[in-house]
């Protein structure tokens, strides 16, 4: 899936209904915390968030900034004019019977989102995005005859984003979703972090017969997915369930579904609700939004460089490979890491009146270091490249070690390690653990010579034609140097000798 022909294959169709937590201060309409990281059930509540009677809920201010902001990021438009409404429904985590959200004046509607799939790009259309406040979380304690309630998530804003049935594989619906999550950190509006429940999905999916080009008659909704890959595995289950119903003439029933990843099946979980159903209408105890021209002009001006952007930059200005540029891009903290490394690196070229040419090999190296060894241990220890003993300035400095030829790749790597867990500059820890190269060729030709002498056999396997020999000489020179020998320098001396 899916399929090229759709006169002759069973073509998914998927729209996407996206849950992002607002990175602000307090509540969508009251001064709680908004804390997504709080433990203690119930602890960030107030008379407002409760629905306790006669509390008045008022609108925070930077939610709705932060939401004009992922619209326009989104390509959407903003209306002048935007309100509240009331959606009711009767759920244990929603206390007041009613959910403040936005029905037929969202704060956005009608964008896009272009992603790469495959070599190709896919656009998503963004039918909708609107402010709400969020439920609290049922808790089902396993084996006892009752279920628990934390309201501390009530009320904390969301920004729901809805696009139309335009994804067509579960791949696409992935990277879509990575490509919304990386829109919305980089704008600041949300750590959309799926595992912390920040960021949710909730897929749309049914499937045309072949031959067919009107949507179908039924969808089914997959609720509350937390994970990428459990959204791929969801739609992919779906679709395949689904396909088998209608090659049996049957249609599948529109129902709410949701998905134990234990077993990696979907569940039937309810009917599928329609808008009548919640009986919307307008919040009467909140004001109509109205955005003018000059804060339009204003949110649009605050919006950073977006992923799309920067990737195409990446490859531009710094030659790195795909794979390179699509996890630097993944990681907003890192990849402006990364940019100040590569700025130090240009300074020393500059003063050193480095070739341009050597440009993108340092920028090659300062994304190697980026991705591999310093990733590592930042998420082994949980914290943002900011958060780091080690500055950008000094693991530039660590490359130019190793460029020039002062240190080995492997003394760079325990000269790193140190700087990680201790801070320092990369030059002194060096001098310190005393893990300074050799290149002074009268101190290597020596202990050549003496390696020579001192293995007969090799040499004479090596000019027997065994070249494997020519590596265990190496060796045994790197073991008579302590291992700080500068292997260019051993290789080529070594190999001037045996000639």
């Amino acid at each position: 899936m899916p399929l090229n022909d759709p006169k002759t294959q069973y073509t998914p169709v998927v729209g996407m209904e996206i849950h992002v937590q607002l990175k602000t201060k307090s509540g969508m309409f009251c001064t709680c915390p908004n804390n997504p990281d709080e433990t203690e059930p119930n602890k960030n509540i107030c008379e407002i968030c409760t629905g306790q009677p006669g509390a008045l809920p008022f609108t925070n201010q930077e939610a709705v900034r932060l939401g004009v902001m992922v619209g326009q990021a989104l390509h959407c438009k903003i209306p002048e004019y935007s309100k509240f409404d009331r959606k009711s429904y009767f759920y244990p985590d929603l206390p007041k019977g009613y959910q403040i959200s936005q029905y037929d004046q969202p704060i956005a509607e009608h964008g896009h989102v272009d992603i790469e799939v495959n070599g190709k790009t896919k656009r998503i259309r963004i039918r909708r995005a609107h402010l709400e406040e969020d439920a609290g979380k049922n808790v089902h304690p396993e084996g006892l005859p009752y279920s628990l309630v934390d309201y501390n998530r009530a009320g904390t804003p969301l920004l729901e984003i809805v696009t139309e049935p335009d994804i067509e594989s579960a791949l696409e619906a992935k990277i879509f979703l990575q490509e919304l999550r990386n829109i919305v950190r980089y704008i600041g509006a949300s750590s959309a972090d799926m595992e912390k429940g920040t960021m949710r999905c909730e897929p749309n999916i049914s499937v045309r017969k072949p031959g067919q080009q009107e949507l179908p008659e039924y969808k089914v909704e997959v609720k509350n997915i937390n994970s990428f890959r459990f959204a791929e595995s969801a739609i992919e289950y779906e679709v395949a369930r689904q396909t088998e119903l209608l090659k049996e003439d049957k249609i599948p029933k529109q129902v709410t579904m949701g998905w134990n990843e234990k077993q990696s099946v979907t569940v039937e979980q309810r009917s599928k609700e329609e808008a009548n159903d919640y009986r919307y209408f307008p919040e009467p105890d909140l004001p109509v939004l109205h955005f003018s021209a000059e804060f339009l002009t204003q949110t649009e001006a605050a919006i950073p460089e977006l992923p799309a952007a920067k990737r195409k930059r990446f490859v531009e200005e710094y030659g790195l490979p795909a794979g390179d540029v699509s996890a630097l891009i993944d990681w907003k903290e890192l990849n402006e890491y990364f940019e100040e490394m590569v700025s130090e690196l240009q300074e020393w070229m500059e003063a050193e009146k480095t070739p341009a040419a050597n440009f993108a090999k340092y920028a090659k190296m300062a994304a190697n270091w980026c991705l591999q060894d310093f990733s590592a241990l930042l998420n082994a220890a949980k914290i943002q490249p900011q958060e780091a003993r080690v500055t950008p300035g000094n693991l530039a400095e660590l490359i130019k070690l190793i460029d020039q030829g002062k240190i080995s790749t492997t003394a760079g790597k325990q000269i790193f390690a140190v700087m990680f867990e201790k801070g320092g500059e990369p030059l002194r820890i060096m001098e310190d653990l005393g893990l300074a190269q050799v290149s002074d060729t009268g101190v290597i030709e020596q202990a050549v010579d003496q390696v020579l002498v001192g293995q007969p056999k090799a040499v004479a396997d090596f000019k027997a034609g065994q070249q494997k020999s020519f590596g265990f000489l190496v060796g045994m020179v790197m073991k008579e140097l302590k291992g700080k020998g500068n292997p260019q320098l051993v290789n080529e001396i070594l190999t001037k000798k045996l000639k």
